[in-house]
């Protein structure tokens, strides 16, 4: 009787998505005012705390476009260099409250979501720092590819690790 260890886990991953909470984590502070139109386009990642759905994925982009419903578009996309191909996720996006607030919740799977927050950026948009629905999940986002800039060092280690409350170590 193998089906059942199998749906008890389908079960606990649904129950851990749909218990995420799509508000910003204790302690963070999200950027406001905060224009989503300016936000909208590609955004390159520079670093991030690895998680399981983006590890071992390079050269990462992300893509948000606007919905007909007032949500936002999300493209994830990586390469796999393990299995030699780009790899995409699809999903969307919506303010949790006042849109001058950078906090969103966001989906790839149905029903559930999970939060995401801008929680700092620069005047030019060029760059970001972003946590998910606590503190384990932390980008570095910037307009342009990390292999084309000096700007690795926008968001310094310990600033992404003061905003994040991380070891400067693992960002």
């Amino acid at each position: 009787m193998r089906i059942l260890p199998v749906i008890a886990a389908v079960t606990a991953a649904f129950l851990v998505v749909a218990c995420s909470s799509p508000t910003p984590p204790p302690g963070v502070t999200v950027v406001t005012p905060f224009d989503a139109q300016r936000f909208l386009g590609t955004w390159y990642e520079i670093a991030r705390l690895d998680h399981r759905f983006e590890q071992g994925l390079d050269k990462v982009t992300a893509n948000y476009s606007p919905m007909d419903d007032g949500g936002i578009q999300v493209i994830n996309r990586g390469y796999n260099p393990d299995r030699e191909m780009w790899q995409q996720s699809v999903g969307k996006a919506y303010f949790t409250g006042d849109p001058r607030r950078a906090a969103l919740k966001v989906s790839f799977f149905g029903p559930f979501y999970g939060g995401y927050n801008v929680i700092a950026l620069d005047k030019a948009y060029r760059h970001a720092l972003v946590c998910g629905p606590d503190r384990d999940y932390l980008w570095i986002l910037s307009r342009l590819p990390v292999d084309t800039l000096p700007h690795a060092n926008y968001f310094t280690r310990n600033e992404a690790a003061d905003a994040g409350r991380r070891d400067p170590a693992r960002v």
